[in-house]
């Protein structure tokens, strides 16, 4: 299999520059316009001004709902997803709960190797053990239409709160909060479940606090919750837009402020982050693996218990666990990752009549919890988008997709699922992530399908795999200043990415670490100031060790080594 060509954009000012942010250093404020921000109030992290809660369709209803079912001390279940946004949706729906009254609630967060994803019949047959009378589903529950009809008609009434993509048949629950629906007029589609659930609380509070409810006892601050918010936020990888930048900024204060759960802090401590410097990218690198372990390979509920609990040393024995249960992961991944780089070698997509478009890969011996993460790591090597499929018992595969930039991968699940009736089991997901399942005999035709409607969603266009860089930085200005000043500037996310830079400078030193990343010693042209940067996870090391001079792409980042701090360059491509 070819390896695809890298090419280095310039990113282009998306905002005209009208002098608003003529204060901030010109490095910084040449990264915001082009991510479309020209205005100080764009910068905005408070909570201030955050979108209204009743612009969301359905809340009215399901506040109605809750409120009700708090006020009659009603069993209330929230049936969660098994990744790290499920768990932490969760974590905020209980926690929510409980501040704003409910003294009867409890969780499901299904096995995915017994139940699969969403509210289905058999989940609600192991919900219907504790007796609920009211179901509440975070970051699922919008395909979810024979789970819900099933629960309805066992007596117990079901408020959905979900942020993927509806299907064109909706359940019929008794309210649906989901900012994806086609007539919702909420300005950010972006939420993350965590996210809407997180608004269907201050909703509920509101709507409480106008019924007296607080007259007696001080009014619950859910800014409280925002730590795990912030988690959940990040992890999901969900478009960072003003909404959710907000939210997660004010999440990140509080983890620095000691102001979070203790899960949290433990998870942190776990994977060597400082709390007080901790940035948005080590919550999505550091604690989201970790918790996600739980779902991947056992049971996310113990993820959800860290998240739970106030007792530090419970937080600490269960964050131990799951690093543990994460290790298990990395290792079960890169015997996946040998396996696939072997099915790879045999695709040919150098011919143009045999162009592989979309990949699919499938073995019989791979763990149904980490193909996700394979077919991201795939899609990261190859540029193309990516399902990896594992066998799900009776007959059916089912397969994790990633996607590629100007694909929206549920909606090319769907161009098939219309083309050919039947053939997909279960669908859903959004731009970037979906999942599927289907019979294991039709793997092949599924794969010649998919390829096909690859190929014309991209209008039969190769995919560039494209690193968009902010320019370059003058030699007196990469130092540990704007290192800090870009540090804070995020939170870096989805469509608002971390800054990138290009720059050439000379090699004074090159060694390899843990076979497998690079640590480099690099000199400026004009001043010969010294530099220090990191390659990691470099696909041939020793093509690096020689060189006299590189062209690279990096990040700015802060070095903290024994209470020091200094400017490192973080490597992402070697031109």
């Amino acid at each position: 299999m070819v390896k695809p060509t890298v090419l280095i954009k310039h990113r282009e000012a998306t905002a005209h520059d009208a002098g608003a942010l003529a204060d901030l250093h010109p490095v910084l404020r040449r990264v915001y316009l082009n991510r479309g921000v020209a205005q100080p109030e764009q910068l905005d992290r408070t909570l201030k001004n955050l979108p209204g809660f009743e612009h969301l369709s359905g809340i009215a209803e399901a506040v109605k709902i809750i409120k009700r079912a708090i006020k009659a001390q009603k069993k209330i279940l929230i049936v969660a997803d098994f990744d790290a946004d499920g768990a932490t949706s969760c974590a905020v729906a209980i926690r929510g709960l409980k501040m704003l009254g409910a003294t009867n609630v409890d969780f499901v967060v299904p096995d995915r190797f017994k139940f699969g994803y969403g509210l289905t019949p058999e989940i609600v047959d192991v919900a219907l053990e504790l007796k609920p009378d009211l179901i509440i589903t975070v970051d699922n529950g919008i395909s979810s239409v024979d789970g819900v009809a099933y629960a309805i008609k066992k007596g117990c009434q079901v408020v959905v709160t979900d942020h993927h993509l509806p299907p064109q048949q909706l359940p019929i629950a008794d309210a649906i909060v989901n900012p994806q629906l086609l007539q919702d007029e909420f300005p950010s589609k972006a939420l993350a479940g965590v996210g809407v659930i997180f608004y269907v609380l201050l909703a509920l509070r509101a709507s409480l606090n106008e019924d007296g409810s607080f007259d007696n006892r001080a009014k619950p601050n859910l800014a409280n919750l925002l730590d795990i918010v912030a988690l959940g936020t990040v992890a999901d990888v969900v478009p960072m837009d003003e909404t959710n930048r907000k939210l997660v900024h004010q999440g990140i204060l509080r983890i620095q402020s000691h102001q979070c759960v203790p899960g949290i802090e433990a998870l942190l401590r776990i994977a060597k982050r400082d709390p007080d410097q901790v940035v948005s990218s080590d919550l999505g690198f550091a604690i989201a693996p970790r918790l996600n372990a739980a779902g991947r390979l056992d049971d996310m509920s113990l993820g959800i218990q860290c998240l739970l609990t106030d007792n530090a040393s419970e937080a600490q024995e269960i964050a131990e666990q799951l690093d543990l249960l994460n290790i298990e992961r990395r290792s079960i991944e890169e015997d996946m990752k040998k396996d696939a780089f072997k099915i790879l070698d045999s695709l040919k997509i150098q011919d143009s009549g045999q162009e592989q478009w979309g990949i699919c890969l499938f073995d019989e011996h791979w763990h149904q919890g980490v193909i996700g993460i394979l077919a991201s790591r795939i899609k990261e090597k190859c540029n193309r988008p990516v399902i990896a499929f594992a066998k799900a018992g009776q007959g059916e595969i089912k397969g994790s997709a990633r996607s590629i930039s100007g694909l929206h991968i549920r909606d090319t699940l769907d161009d098939i699922a219309s083309q050919h009736p039947g053939l997909l089991k279960k669908f859903g997901g959004h731009a970037m992530a979906a999942g599927m399942s289907f019979a294991e005999k039709d793997f092949d035709f599924f794969t010649e399908v998919f390829n096909q409607a690859v190929k014309k969603r991209l209008n039969a266009q190769i995919p560039e795999n494209v690193f968009l860089v902010d320019g370059e930085i003058e030699e007196t200005e990469i130092n540990l200043d704007l290192a800090m000043r870009l540090r804070q500037a995020g939170p870096w996310g989805q469509h608002f990415p971390e800054p990138q830079f290009v720059g050439k400078f000379k090699v004074r030193n090159a060694r390899i670490l843990s076979q497998k990343h690079v640590k480099l010693e690099l000199a400026t042209f004009k001043a010969n100031r010294k530099l220090d940067a990191i390659y990691f996870n470099v696909e041939n090391p020793d093509a690096i060790i020689g060189l006299a001079e590189v062209m690279i792409v990096y990040q700015l980042d802060v070095n903290t080594y024994l209470g020091r701090s200094s400017a490192q360059l973080m490597v992402k491509h070697v031109i």
